[in-house]
């Protein structure tokens, strides 16, 4: 006996299951924003003592008297008023000016442009020798070092004994006397920013090898078969195609002259005299070795005020090359 066909039963369709009505049915009372805010409380519990809270104590401090550290007397401006017109800060009534600012400005002016400039050239004549690594692991070797051994070694390369200077030494067999290097005020800046250049171009280097070589090769090729020389194409296209990362170093390296102190401190404690303090020293100088806390403290605010247009710069210049 045969059996009997079993009537065919009509597939129903099933939609796709609802992705919000998933995540209601886990998350009843929706988005779980205490699951946020936990994951970014320790980062802004860092900003807001480290960085907020410090920022805004500097802040009202440049306007107390701000003995020991603490608040005691309102002043105002005072604070202002005396370092702008104090002539270790900046004094503009000789020539060429002094001051401490006026240090930060030839600091700013050669170290920033030597460095570039040397950066860029060992950059672009590293990518077309073979031992490319090579050179550019030895011009790195400074980057290696930290600041306090680089000061170091060149205070005693600088020594104006010829017997433990060997700068001095090297002169001598000239026939040079020993120079005072560190010793005269007429020569300690120059003396170290050439410090400060040794110990930066490596950095400068990497940097600008990077956006050297992502330059297309075809894009150099095509201007060498039309007839280009290799300084039309240094100028003409190599230049302008590496503006942005030569920008960008140059703010950093600005940023981090302003911020300058320890090369200073180790070598010549702002000496001889005066004549080679900077901004950063003189701030820790009238704070913490004077006592003058607010007068400290408006030092640091002039360095804040100098470094949020180079910051705001930086931000706007990765903003165009974004959307270009």
């Amino acid at each position: 006996m045969g059996l009997a066909p079993t009537p065919a039963v009509p597939a129903q369709k099933v939609s796709a299951p609802d992705l919000t009505a998933v995540r209601r049915a886990r998350s009843p009372e929706g988005p779980n924003y205490i699951a946020a805010a936990l994951f970014l409380l320790p980062a802004a519990v860092l900003l807001i003592v480290f960085l907020l809270y410090p920022a805004i104590y500097t802040v009202l401090l440049s306007f107390n008297r701000g003995r020991n550290g603490v608040f005691s007397e309102w002043v105002g401006f005072d604070n202002y008023v005396r370092l702008f017109s104090d002539p270790d800060f900046i004094n503009l009534g000789t020539f060429p000016p002094s001051g401490a600012l006026w240090n930060n400005v030839l600091w700013i002016v050669f170290y920033t442009s030597i460095v570039i400039f040397l950066g860029l050239i060992i950059a672009v004549v590293a990518a077309r020798v073979r031992y490319e690594s090579i050179i550019k692991a030895i011009v790195f070797i400074p980057m290696a070092i930290s600041a306090t051994a680089l000061a170091v070694i060149w205070k005693f390369v600088y020594s104006p004994d010829a017997n433990i200077g060997l700068l001095n030494s090297v002169l001598g067999n000239f026939g040079v006397s020993p120079v005072a290097w560190l010793g005269d005020e007429h020569i300690v800046n120059f003396a170290l920013i050439g410090v400060g250049i040794w110990g930066s171009v490596g950095f400068a280097t990497v940097i600008l090898s990077a956006a050297v070589k992502s330059i297309p090769a075809e894009v150099i090729e095509s201007a060498r078969v039309e007839g280009a020389n290799e300084r039309q194409i240094f100028f003409r296209m190599i230049l302008p195609m590496v503006s942005l990362p030569i920008s960008v170093l140059g703010v950093t390296l600005v940023v981090n002259v302003i911020k300058l102190f320890d090369l200073i401190y180790i070598m010549t404690a702002g000496g001889p005299g005066k004549a080679s303090r900077v901004i950063a020293f003189t701030m820790y100088q009238q704070a913490f070795q004077a006592g003058q806390y607010g007068y400290g403290a408006a030092v640091a605010v002039v360095m804040l005020i100098l470094l949020i247009p180079l910051m705001l710069f930086n931000i706007r210049r990765f903003r165009t090359a974004a959307v270009k």
